[in-house]
């Protein structure tokens, strides 16, 4: 029993900081929205136009940004202080997801506006993401950092849960309009937490200045064969495993025949997966590149599984899996890069994380709705799979075999802001 509360205590380590307590419960409100939006739109898409590919170019639309300009946000993230950054981040794609709302409930809304508002979302998102990324340590500090960061993701994967249950019911019931007006008052709770937090109890780290530059951050990552492998193999995975959103409606619609429920159910599955899986995640005290690598094994053989799933319910129990695996490998591959980095380089690094991981939907989304709509849905998966089993071949190669790590280092060394290791690593 000793055991089971100290394992607990470990999990929600985070929640004794009041500023991360204050940041965790405006996400969790304001993913909900975000995940209710999501289904939404992509029902609308296959709605408006039964098309696979053209979902895939609608949701490549929303990461095209960040494809083509990715690390300029985590300039500014490095540059700026955040949470003002997220102020205006966060009002912006609040007010993009009401005049959504309003173009659906006046039905005056067609594809091509659709992609124009999600255009606009990526470059919100563009300067959002590595911010937000990057503000997880200054609320916590390095030590609780990857503790903060797993809580992160499986935040994420409950709002997974939450945001498309209800989808599925107002989809039905009341149309696509009342789903995107939530999600953008869902903003605002974000806002709020925001005004409530106190500055005075962030964390102190080595600020890069104005003098912050691109180059400079794209010549630290090629010098850190750690980032820069670790970014490879999530630029893989981002552009061929995690097209889910375009994917998972294909596969509800075409292969089960279910658009709605179908859809809503298996996203539904794989957050309750990622859900449990960062439970454990969480707690975890120490991580290597061997688990890394193994995980992401298991990621792509859970993918493959859910491709050649013979029934509906044999699906929902394999993306449960894709979903334990995915959250793992995503927590995992996060706190390897913002651990890695030096505190005023974090931001740069992660736009990159979110560049390879957001970004290469452009290229993936498309791709992966052509296979789905012209070939097969459950090809978009296992192509997917496949794609992850030879990342972590990749990365077996080029990381490295046996480096453990301790994700709560020293933290009298910590922020120096010297070319100190921010790992310690354990043969």
């Amino acid at each position: 029993m000793q055991l089971i509360k100290q394992y607990g205590k470990n999990t929600f380590a985070s929640f004794a900081i009041k500023n991360y307590r204050l940041y965790f419960t405006g996400q969790a409100i304001s993913l909900s929205g975000t995940w209710l939006q999501q289904i939404a739109q992509g029902l609308l898409v296959l709605k408006l136009t039964n098309s696979g590919t053209i979902l895939g170019v609608v949701t490549a639309l929303q990461f095209l940004p960040i494809l083509l300009f990715g690390p300029v946000g985590g300039v500014i993230a490095d540059r700026f202080p955040k949470r003002k950054i997220l102020f205006f981040t966060q009002s912006a794609a609040g007010i993009l997801a009401l005049i959504l709302s309003l173009l659906v409930a006046l039905n005056l809304v067609q594809i091509w506006m659709i992609g124009v508002l999600s255009f606009c979302l990526g470059l919100v998102n563009l300067v959002d993401n590595p911010t937000r990324q990057s503000f997880v340590p200054e609320l916590v500090g390095k030590e609780k950092m990857s503790n903060a960061v797993t809580l992160n993701s499986w935040e994420v994967n409950l709002a997974r849960i939450i945001g498309p249950t209800i989808a599925g019911i107002l989809v039905i019931t009341v149309g696509f309009a009342l789903c995107f007006f939530i999600n953008g008052l869902s903003y605002i709770a974000v806002l709020i937490v925001l005004y409530l937090m106190d500055s005075k109890q962030f964390q102190s780290f080595r600020k890069a200045g104005r003098s912050a530059n691109l180059r400079e951050g794209l010549k630290y990552v090629m010098q850190t064969p750690k980032i820069r492998s670790t970014l490879i193999i999530l630029a893989i995975v981002g552009t061929l495993t995690y097209e889910f959103q375009v994917i998972l409606p294909l596969v509800a619609k075409f292969t089960f025949h279910n658009a709605v429920a179908g859809y809503t159910e298996l996203t539904a599955a794989m957050g309750l997966g990622a859900v449990i899986g960062g439970l454990f995640s969480a707690g975890r005290k120490s991580t290597s590149t061997q688990m890394l690598l193994f995980v992401l094994v298991l990621f792509g053989l859970s993918d493959i599984f859910a491709a050649i799933a013979p029934t509906f319910s044999v699906a929902l129990i394999a993306m449960v899996f894709v979903g334990g695996a995915s959250l793992n490998f995503n927590s995992m591959g996060n706190i390897t890069l913002q651990m890695e980095s030096l505190p005023e380089m974090r931001g740069r690094v992660m736009s990159l994380w979110t560049m390879a991981f957001l970004g290469s939907t452009p290229i993936g989304g498309p791709i992966i709705g052509w296979i789905g709509e012209n070939i097969s849905p459950r090809w978009g998966l296992g192509v997917g799979g496949v794609a992850a089993l030879i990342a972590a071949i990749i990365g077996y190669l080029t990381i490295g075999r046996n480096q453990k790590i301790d994700i709560t280092p020293d933290m009298s060394t910590a922020d120096q802001g010297t070319q100190l290791p921010a790992m310690t690593k354990i043969p």
